[in-house]
């Protein structure tokens, strides 16, 4: 059994026993749950120069404690600031180390940014626990689901007012997986089996995903360089989280990068 098998064996029991602590009635009072989402997928199609989605991730199976001595809902707020479009919070306890309290506090504190519930959705109870937590935005995971789980989770996502990520690593995936309830696709460069890194993934799917998707790249994003290269392939976001959580400051991190690109546009002359 890899990672990701252990992760949604795991995930599984996890929705088991939060079904029998708290029913969908009871999340549907949650205080959050009527709210009105923000579109993150309107922002980044209207933008016009790459834009940073920025992840506040604890640790990962892979490598360990990224950061465990900052809190939510000052990184996010500093993220914020920093020109963020939207931001990301894990809520995997066992293997990221995140939290409905982690989620709930970086909700708290940014009312005006989406923010995309980073998690292994594996059944509809989590689309409803997203939407109690104030949640923008789910994540689904083509590895980890069929194409008819895929559609039918999106399609009970848009029903409850929340926008889909898909993330596909491949070719394969991509052909399973796209349909009309995908809001945005984001190609992750990061291999599941050797956890190796390469944004030739994210070019060479480029080309092969519809412009009435908006397009995100996500993993091994370090640099303004690899950003704006990535940019002219029509991604228009980036998430990045690793790179900004290893840091003492992930805000500061995330401000310096903002400052790269755009000294390398002008540089470079893009027409962004």
């Amino acid at each position: 059994m890899n990672i990701l098998e252990k992760i949604i064996a795991r995930k599984k029991e996890e929705v088991s026993e939060s079904k029998a602590i708290k029913s969908i009635s009871a999340l549907e009072k949650e205080t959050f749950f009527d709210r009105k989402t923000i579109s993150a997928a309107k922002a980044l199609r209207n933008s016009k120069y790459p834009r940073i989605i920025s992840e506040f991730k604890r640790k990962s199976p892979s490598k360990g404690i990224i950061n465990d001595q900052v809190l939510p809902e000052i990184v996010t707020s500093d993220y914020v600031d920093a020109g963020a479009v939207a931001l990301s919070v894990l809520t995997d306890q066992d293997f990221f180390g995140g939290s409905f309290a982690d989620f709930l506090k970086a909700r708290k504190a940014n009312s005006g940014i989406p923010i995309l519930r980073k998690d292994f959705i594996v059944d509809e109870y989590q689309l409803f626990e997203a939407r109690a937590i104030g949640a923008d935005m789910i994540l689904l995971i083509a590895a980890c689901l069929t194409p008819g789980e895929i559609v039918t989770l999106s399609k009970r996502a848009h029903d409850l007012g929340l926008e889909v990520l898909l993330e596909v690593h491949n070719e394969q995936e991509l052909a399973a997986s796209l349909g009309d309830t995908i809001d945005i696709v984001g190609v992750n460069n990061r291999n599941l089996k050797t956890f190796d890194t390469s944004i030739e993934t994210s070019i060479l799917l480029s080309e092969q995903i519809p412009d009435s998707f908006v397009k995100i790249s996500e993993s091994g994003l370090k640099d303004a360089d690899t950003i704006l290269r990535l940019y002219q392939h029509g991604y228009k976001g980036f998430l990045i989280g690793e790179t900004f959580m290893r840091t003492a400051n992930p805000g500061t991190a995330l401000a310096d990068l903002q400052k790269d690109l755009t000294q390398h546009r002008n540089i470079n002359s893009l027409v962004l």
